[in-house]
């Protein structure tokens, strides 16, 4: 673990993705932890490339790939250890992130049409466009929440939550009658 420390803060005329597809494939063959290698090895690949400054948001989620095509990912990864098959491995891998950064792209766009639609809807409401912006926060929400959010009496949550259900952009969630959550069902369902 030590070497691969020392390698991850090396500098290196290797591409960023390239490094971190290298301490991924390391990091999952030296299996440092009895639980939970899979996880933080994923995790790992995201947070150097905000380390490194290639995202600025931890935005790339490869697990998602990774879980699409886990027998691949796996069989990839074995090949590395008996073969030595580091262009097979960067390969997937270099797909991998093609896959998710394309799938990341149409979501951006879709979030940002949506906030488009519904701030037009929303814009003759009191407090309708800082709510929107709210929600996006928080999808789940609460009155309280929202009062906090939006720095208003608890009425004036209300009355703007209220408002947001009967336009369709918010949907009581508990069932109950006190300590209601509101989600924000359509920006939720981009995300599947």
């Amino acid at each position: 673990m030590g070497e691969l420390e020392n390698y991850i803060h090396q500098e290196s005329p290797l591409p960023a993705l390239i490094k971190a597809a290298l301490v991924h494939a390391q990091f999952e063959t030296i299996h440092p932890f009895l639980d939970g290698n899979g996880r933080v090895g994923r995790l790992l690949i995201t947070f150097l490339l905000c380390q490194w400054g290639i995202l600025h948001k931890p935005l790339l989620y490869l697990s998602l790939f990774f879980k699409e095509h886990r027998q691949e990912y796996y069989d990839r990864l074995q090949a590395v250890r008996d073969q030595g098959d580091w262009e097979g491995w960067l390969r997937f891998f270099l797909a991998g992130v093609v896959d998710i950064s394309h799938k990341a792209s149409l979501t951006a766009s879709s979030i940002q049409r949506l906030r488009n639609e519904h701030l037009s809807l929303v814009s003759q409401t009191a407090k309708g466009a800082p709510l929107l912006e709210a929600c996006f926060k928080m999808p789940y929400i609460s009155i309280t929440m929202a009062a906090k959010e939006l720095g208003t009496s608890f009425q004036t949550a209300r009355n703007a939550v209220y408002k947001f259900e009967e336009l369709g952009l918010l949907r009581e969630v508990t069932g109950e009658h006190r300590n209601r959550i509101y989600a924000y069902q359509a920006y939720l369902d981009l995300f599947g």
